[in-house]
């Protein structure tokens, strides 16, 4: 096993999830790592990967930065696949998202705040991503810039959300806005 898989199951093993259908996500996540040791941390595994996204918040709380996503044409939350040089699922989510804004001096939190499994187009005949999303919170006067898998980058109020913003972005920016820490 390597340290991110052991820091996976660690992470969902521990993580208390707000409700019945965050809970059954978890034991399937948890699943998932079980019938796919260590191969169901990457990209390549066909079956689904976990993944790690963040809601990136501005330092008030009051806005949210998204991405209009390159490949999907939506507005989404920042993330994406883990890498080999991750040690934990935290570092991956604040990784991708320090790459995708931009934004130097982020402060993740240190627990998931949701999970959430989407079909992704990984594979030529689909794939998973179960993803484990974070809050990270902005310095103040933070400064973005588009990455090259952005169309645009941009900071919106969390209780108006752009139209393309899935109901998984609305629902992570919901709990993001609350977490403690």
């Amino acid at each position: 096993m390597t340290p991110l898989y052991d820091d996976a199951v660690r992470v969902l093993s521990s993580w208390r999830a707000p409700d019945g259908g965050q809970d059954r996500l978890r034991r399937e996540f948890l699943r998932h790592l079980e019938e796919h040791p260590v191969a169901g941390m990457w990209r390549e595994c066909a079956a689904g990967h976990l993944t790690a996204s963040t809601a990136v918040l501005d330092a008030s709380r009051s806005r949210v930065l998204l991405t209009l996503h390159a490949k999907v044409k939506a507005w989404l939350q920042l993330g994406g696949h883990c890498e080999p040089g991750d040690v934990t699922l935290a570092d991956a989510a604040l990784r991708e998202a320090t790459e995708e804004s931009g934004i130097g001096g982020l402060r993740l939190l240190p627990e998931p705040v949701r999970l959430d499994r989407h079909a992704v187009r990984c594979h030529p005949r689909g794939s998973w991503h179960l993803d484990v999303q974070y809050v990270a919170i902005a310095p103040d006067g933070a400064r973005h810039a588009v990455s090259d898998e952005s169309d645009d980058l941009r900071w919106f109020p969390v209780d108006d959300l752009p139209e393309s913003a899935d109901d998984a972005v609305r629902r992570l920016v919901a709990r993001a806005v609350p977490a403690r820490g």
